[in-house]
C-alpha cells in the first residue's frame, strides 16, 4: 500500500503530516479530557455512574476500534500466491461488511462492499478482501475516497488493473439528522482495466444485491 501513489490519485486521507507523535495512552487520554468538556457543556452529570466512565469509554472506541485505520501499523499484511489453479475468470467476494464512520459529522456508515478481480497471474486469501475493506473503513470517512483508497490498495496488492468495487451503504447523517430520510442508501462503484469493457461489468454487477437496511448487519 504506497502512500505516496493514493497522494498521486487524489485520495489521499486527510491527515496533518506535522501531528507530533503520540502513543495510543496519550491519544485515549486527551480524547478522553474533551469529551468531558463536550458531556459537561450539555449539561450531563459526570458523577453519575451511567456516565462518569463513558469519556475514556468513546476515546478508546475511537483509538483502539472505530480509527484504528488511521494508524499505519494497524495496515493489514497482504500476501499473494501464484495462481497455480490457472483460474482465469472473475473472482467475486460479496457482502463484505462496511461499518465506517462519516466524517462530516462523525456518525456510522453501514452496508457492504462488493470486490472483484482477474488475477494476473497471483491470487489474494480471501479473508484478505475483508481485511483491506476493514482497514480503509476504521477511520474517518467520506465513501467515494473509501471506494478508491479499496480499489487502488487491490490493484496495488494484486499487481493489476482489473479489479472492481462496489460499494452500498447507509449513512445515519442522512437517516438519523437532517433531511431523516429511513429508505435511501448511497450506492459508489470504481474500476479499471477489464472492467472498462461493459459486458465485463455487467457479470460482475449482476453477481452483486443491493444492501437493505434490515439486513446490514446480517
Amino acid at each position: 500500500m504506497k502512500n505516496k501513489e493514493h497522494q498521486e490519485k487524489g485520495i489521499r486521507q486527510p491527515v496533518r503530516t506535522d501531528a507530533p507523535f503520540l502513543s495510543e495512552q496519550e491519544k485515549i487520554d486527551r480524547i478522553a479530557a474533551a469529551f468531558v468538556t463536550i458531556m459537561e457543556t450539555l449539561g450531563l452529570d459526570l458523577e453519575d455512574d451511567s456516565l462518569k466512565g463513558t469519556p475514556v469509554r468513546v476515546a478508546k472506541m475511537y483509538v483502539s476500534e472505530l480509527f484504528k485505520g488511521l494508524d499505519p501499523a494497524a495496515a493489514p499484511d497482504i500476501s499473494t500466491f501464484d495462481n497455480h489453479y490457472q483460474y482465469n475468470r472473475v473472482l467475486i467476494e460479496k457482502n463484505i461488511l462496511v461499518k465506517s464512520t462519516c466524517e462530516h459529522h462523525f456518525l456510522p456508515i453501514l452496508g457492504h462492499a462488493h470486490v472483484g478481480y482477474y488475477s494476473s497471474g497471483r491470487i489474494i486469501g480471501l479473508s484478505k478482501l475483508n481485511r483491506i475493506v476493514d482497514y480503509y473503513c476504521r477511520r474517518p470517512q467520506v465513501q467515494e475516497r473509501l471506494t478508491r483508497q479499496i480499489l487502488i490498495a487491490l490493484q496495488e496488492a494484486l499487481q493489476t488493473q482489473d479489479v472492481i468495487v462496489v460499494i452500498d451503504a447507509v449513512h445515519l447523517c442522512v437517516t438519523a439528522r437532517g433531511i431523516e430520510d429511513p429508505h435511501c442508501s448511497t450506492y459508489t462503484i470504481d474500476y479499471g482495466g477489464c472492467f472498462e469493457d461493459p459486458l465485463v461489468r455487467k457479470e460482475f454487477l449482476d453477481c452483486c444485491p443491493s444492501s437493505k437496511l434490515p439486513g446490514l448487519l446480517q
